[in-house]
């Protein structure tokens, strides 16, 4: 991975960001983003009313990454109203932590919504880039300074070092090597590539290049069972294995790890192809796979989950996005979620594909 091109890596950009960080006042220019209609779908199905991000195919819960990815789309869909009313939520709801870090569940079935405080280092993330492009965008010092402070603290907590090798932890409970025999224990899919360089810029350190680096050579070497797929959570306290105590999945977090590695502006034709190649469940379809054995678990239509193979073949190919995949018409938040980011990526950086 290289810090000179993560999505929207271009020079005006970034002086927004640094200005922003310096208080300074800039205009910045909307890249092409979410359409209003799509964003406005978007919300009338996922975002009620005091700026939670309902994931309704999972007990309608709210979570750090939601929230994360919420800000993200608003930013994107140039919606400061929205961005704010999904920020106040995140801000009075979820960082309830001493550190800045936000827990990473909330339950309305819950009394109290919040019962574990442990947090979701993505989340965490996602929170923090959308922030820093809403500061820099509409020049909210409030936001610049909040996602200060959760780049420092996962660059202290979250970011660690385990045998050569800078990763961040999911969570900062649970996950380390005092914490689990077979620990530390990562996610692939909590690198959120786009977004380091500017937790770079939030919290100057050359750990953060080093973790995107870290993250694709670790990702090149989790090839497990016949498909030679990642697993969710992956150990590394030796070569890597699927971690004990859970599913050994190629599962429904590891979907986006394609489109992240994509926004990030990462074109490794060999690790996209590999990915995309090995993730087709059937003819049109991508899916989840046990990584043991090989077989799939779940095949996935929703277009929103196949958007992801299209993108690699547009990025690797020049490939056009079938009609199916190019319309939104949102069901369920997490695969809407990823069609929206990545039909945004698509408009902005391959036009041709549409």
């Amino acid at each position: 991975m290289s810090f000179d091109r993560p999505r929207l890596a271009c020079a005006a950009f970034f002086l927004a960001i640094a200005m922003s960080l310096t208080g300074g006042s800039v205009s910045m220019a909307q890249a092409a983003g979410v359409p209003a209609a799509e964003w406005d779908a978007y919300k009338a199905k996922f975002l009620d009313g005091s700026g939670r991000i309902i994931d309704n195919g999972n007990g309608n819960i709210s979570h750090s990454e939601g929230q994360g990815y919420g800000l993200i789309l608003a930013y994107l869909a140039n919606n400061p109203a929205d961005f704010e009313q999904i920020w106040s939520f995140t801000r009075t709801e979820l960082l309830l932590r001493d550190d800045g870090l936000a827990v990473w569940k909330w339950d309305p079935q819950a009394k109290p919504h919040v019962i574990d405080t442990n947090n979701a280092s993505d989340g965490d993330l996602l929170i923090a880039y959308g922030l820093a492009l809403g500061g820099a965008a509409w020049n909210r010092a409030d936001y610049t300074v909040a996602a200060k402070r959760i780049a420092r603290t996962l660059l202290k907590s979250a970011v660690v070092d385990n045998a050569g090798r800078t990763v961040i932890l999911p969570g900062l409970e649970g996950f380390g090597r005092d914490d689990r025999e077979d620990g530390p224990v990562i996610n692939p899919s909590y690198w959120v590539y786009e977004a380091l360089p500017i937790m770079n810029m939030l919290a100057p350190s050359d750990r953060w290049q080093k973790l995107g680096d870290d993250g694709q050579t670790l990702l090149k070497a989790m090839r497990f069972g016949p498909r030679r797929l990642p697993a969710d959570w992956v150990s590394i306290a030796r070569q890597p294995k699927p971690a004990d105590g859970f599913a050994p999945e190629y599962g429904y977090n590891a979907i986006r790890i394609p489109l992240y590695l994509a926004r990030a502006g990462i074109t490794d034709r060999a690790l996209l192809t590999w990915l995309a190649e090995a993730t087709t469940a059937s003819p049109g379809a991508t899916g989840t796979f046990d990584v043991t054995t090989g077989q799939v678990k779940d095949t996935l239509s929703d277009p929103g989950y196949r958007l992801v193979n299209h993108l690699v073949a547009c990025v690797v190919d020049g490939k056009k996005l079938p009609d199916d995949v190019r319309r939104f018409e949102p069901v369920l938040y997490y695969p809407s979620t990823l069609q929206l980011l990545g039909l945004a990526f698509i408009a902005e950086k391959h036009p041709e594909c549409l």
